[in-house]
């Protein structure tokens, strides 16, 4: 084994972890230095084997955990800080929601127009672009673009900015440092 590359002997490692068939399977970094082919293989392993059994899957590659896991728990100095479903996780640390929007139009104006929206709570503009923050639980898009066909401007783009698992990953082991 010893004479193996580095990505063989992760999958050595990995089928002598499930060659048993162990209920509970615990990973680290499993795909560590194997080729792009190798990682996508052993994403669709994982996710198959997740299906049957348990598995805990210890990693600080974050896009690896999106794309592989169901649940998470984000764990800082040895305590559990966030525990659920991917796409539950955003909830725990956003009070709001943000969309971001291109308008053809003129951008003080969109912007004030945009700001008398109900449960917006903040608009900015950078790169061309509106960013709109609204209250949790409001979905203001609806308004938007009749905000935005009323004042007769093109509405080019609308869409929901989703927080990533490393934004919500900084944000929670952060504010636990902070608070501490």
């Amino acid at each position: 084994i010893g004479k193996l590359s580095k990505g063989f002997r992760q999958r050595v490692g990995v089928a002598q972890a499930i060659i048993h068939e162990p209920e509970v399977l615990i990973l680290d970094e499993p795909t560590i230095g194997i080729d792009p082919i190798q990682v996508a293989m052993t994403r669709q392993l994982i996710r198959a084997l997740g299906k049957e059994r348990t598995i805990l899957l210890s990693t600080h590659i974050l896009s690896e955990v999106s794309v592989t896991c169901e649940r998470v728990i984000i764990i800082n100095e040895g305590r559990i800080v966030a525990e659920d479903r991917i796409e539950n996780l955003s909830s725990l640390v956003s009070g709001s929601r943000r969309i971001r929007l291109e308008v053809e139009g003129p951008a003080e104006k969109v912007a004030e127009r945009l700001r008398q929206i109900e449960g917006v709570l903040q608009v900015s503009y950078e790169d061309s672009h509106y960013i709109v923050e609204c209250s949790a639980g409001q979905d203001p898009r609806g308004k938007i673009m009749e905000t935005i066909v009323r004042g007769g401007w093109t509405l080019l783009s609308l869409e929901s900015i989703e927080m990533s698992l490393e934004d919500i990953f900084l944000k929670l082991t952060t504010e636990e440092e902070t608070s501490q």
